[in-house]
């Protein structure tokens, strides 16, 4: 049986340049890499950041919750003299038609999950 030389196992040593280059390449991948994981680190720093400091959820307009098994229930305060012609709910926003006691007509926009008037719009004729 034929006896591998033992020259072609071992690894032949790199030209000098070439291990210059070598050496280059990995302070270069070192560095990039290093690099990269800091902006990885900043990006999730600043993502927590935003977490924590982010502010409390608010209740969207429309999502009046009512206690559960009880009615909703209020007073909305007209002119005196005013006559409630008609109404429309659309959301938690309620929209009431009125006559006034001199006869214009005005429509009252009343919030139900703020409980309060947040619009008055008079009714004239040209």
């Amino acid at each position: 049986m034929a006896r591998p030389l033992v020259e072609e196992d071992e690894e032949k040593p790199l030209d000098p340049e070439v291990e210059k280059v070598r050496k280059k390449l990995v302070r270069f991948i070192v560095i990039n890499l290093g690099i990269l994981f800091l902006a990885l680190m900043v990006v999730i720093g600043a993502l927590v950041y935003k977490a924590r400091n982010a502010p409390p959820a608010v209740q969207p307009a429309g999502d009046f919750q009512a206690p559960a098994g009880e009615p909703v229930s209020g007073d909305i305060v007209l002119p005196v003299g005013a006559k409630v012609i008609s109404q429309s709910l659309s959301g938690n926003r309620l929209s009431i038609d009125a006559e006034l006691a001199d006869g214009s007509r005005v429509i009252f926009v009343y919030d139900v999950a703020e409980r309060r008037i947040v619009g008055r719009f008079a009714i004239r004729n040209k």
